[in-house]
């Protein structure tokens, strides 16, 4: 972004939730907790995925993604927000600001693509059991994860490089904590309707379609599921299916929430509020969900609990 003389900004003001003090201590022990736990619970994922051969199947694969995601999306904008919330200094270099839009754009437009993925991976396993290995190979596996990544940070490029080329004219007080399209637009000095209308259209395409994808897999799921004879069939199914779709729910309606709703339709204060919820308690959510409701993480967590005190006795 520039100034209206042609002169760069060296830095941006966040103001966060500057305009109630008396709970930046209560938000910094809570945000501070929550991104401990959060980061325990992706890294615990990745790890068990990777050293335990039962889990090595595609859903762990995909699931794995996602941890190492939710890792990376947080470590882009909790630890900067503890760091203002501490201090007197609320200031993000540029080079911060455009990393972290450039990171959290990629992110939430690959995990709007993975998440599709997966249930196209569910879809296959529940509605094609038979030839489940034979379409879900580890080639196309790859590949899916690839373009995932791809798609997501190829569109982050065209979006940051949009925003963060609008004339400022002098305005540099992010009124946020992270810096996202929707807040640094209102800071430039020039109209923006063609950006406003481009983040809708493209906010649509990485919203929308998947979550309708997702919705069209869903349904033949739980079509195949009812025609299910075994009790015990149908409540594996369920399990495992359940898991997936309470994490596309609480993603997608997250940034619908942020993208797709009218800018008078709330306040900002609702509007940081969704993005905290986004950026700190959705990765938290993720690895809980998949924990609590899934008996092969569990297992896999008895049996390395298991194998620790064996490694330490033969030290």
């Amino acid at each position: 972004m520039e100034r209206a003389n042609g002169s760069t900004f060296s830095g941006f003001i966040l103001l966060g939730f500057s305009n109630r003090p008396q709970l930046e201590t209560a938000l910094f022990v809570a945000i501070l907790v929550v991104y401990f736990l959060s980061v325990l619970g992706n890294s615990t994922i990745i790890i068990l995925s990777i050293v335990d051969a039962r889990l090595h199947t595609p859903m762990y694969f995909f699931l794995s993604n996602l941890s190492f995601m939710d890792l990376c999306l947080t470590t882009c904008t909790v630890p900067q927000t503890l760091v203002n919330f501490r201090g007197r200094d609320k200031t993000i270099t540029y080079g911060g600001c455009v990393t972290q839009l450039f990171i959290a754009l990629g992110l939430g437009g690959v995990e709007c693509v993975l998440l599709s993925v997966m249930a196209y991976d569910r879809y296959a396993a529940v509605c094609r059991p038979l030839h489940y290995l034979v379409i879900v190979h580890p080639q196309l596996c790859l590949q899916l994860v690839v373009t995932a990544w791809l798609t997501g940070f190829g569109n982050s490029v065209v979006q940051t490089a949009l925003t963060m080329t609008l004339p400022l004219c002098g305005r540099n007080q992010v009124d946020h904590f992270f810096c996202e399209v929707p807040v640094m637009l209102k800071l430039a000095c020039t109209d923006t309707a063609i950006n406003e209308a481009e983040l809708f259209a493209v906010s649509v395409v990485f919203l929308v379609v998947p979550l309708s994808l997702i919705l069209v897999s869903y349904g033949h799921i739980a079509r195949a599921v009812l025609k299910m004879k075994s009790a015990q069939g149908r409540r594996k199914a369920f399990g495992t299916c359940g898991s997936h779709l309470l994490v596309v729910v609480i993603f997608f309606g997250t940034l619908i929430s942020m993208y797709l709703q009218p800018p008078s339709s709330y306040s900002q204060d609702v509007n940081k509020s969704i993005a905290l919820f986004y950026t700190l308690v959705t990765p938290l959510l993720n690895p809980l969900i998949y924990t609590l409701r899934n008996k092969e993480v569990k297992g896999a967590l008895r049996r390395l609990a298991g194998r620790m005190p064996d490694s330490r006795k033969g030290q």
